[in-house]
């Protein structure tokens, strides 16, 4: 599994669609992952420190773990399957693991609040994994050198095709 940070939530200028960039410090390489609207503020708003009146559906759920006396220990996006992505929530509850199937914005959504790691699986990162200077144009390394999976994220070669992701380099890690 690789650590990764939360790089930045980015709006496509062409199609409104969210995204959020996840990234691998060690090697650089981001993983972007379409994310809705509604968990696109959540991370937003507490990556900003933001206070909000009433608790979001998150915060709800950080609260209910912690009552049932929960622990999340970290949250990884852990398969992509017909270009979606799959995650788990790893919870420890009275001395038990336990893995919660989750999509990755709410596990992400989470993980923030309860500043836990967000891990991704090797397996994920290599089909899916970009480098900023990339050229993504199908056969490229977003599918694989050989072309493997060519044709699987085609949704995402457009997307990221209309991001900057020069300016990735450039930007301080917050944390």
């Amino acid at each position: 599994m690789i650590k990764v940070n939360i790089d930045s939530i980015r709006v496509s200028l062409m199609s409104q669609l969210r995204v959020v960039i996840l990234k691998d410090p060690i090697s650089s390489k981001y993983l972007p992952i379409f994310i809705g609207p509604c968990e696109a503020e959540a991370i937003a708003v507490k990556l900003q420190g933001m206070a909000v009146e009433r608790p979001l559906t998150h915060d709800l759920l950080k609260a209910m773990i912690s009552e049932l006396g929960g622990q999340v220990k970290h949250i990884v996006v852990n398969d992509l399957r017909q270009d979606t992505f799959f995650a788990q929530i790893v919870l420890d509850l009275n001395g038990e693991l336990r893995e919660i199937d989750s999509r990755p914005s709410d596990a992400i959504a989470l993980a923030v609040r309860l500043e836990v790691p967000i891990y991704v699986e090797d397996s994920v990162m290599e089909r899916a994994g970009i480098m900023p200077d990339e050229e993504i144009d199908g056969e490229g390394a977003a599918n694989g050198e050989d072309g493997e999976g060519s044709g699987q994220l085609s949704i995402f070669e457009d997307f990221v095709e209309s991001l900057d992701l020069d300016d990735l380099d450039s930007e301080d890690d917050e944390e």
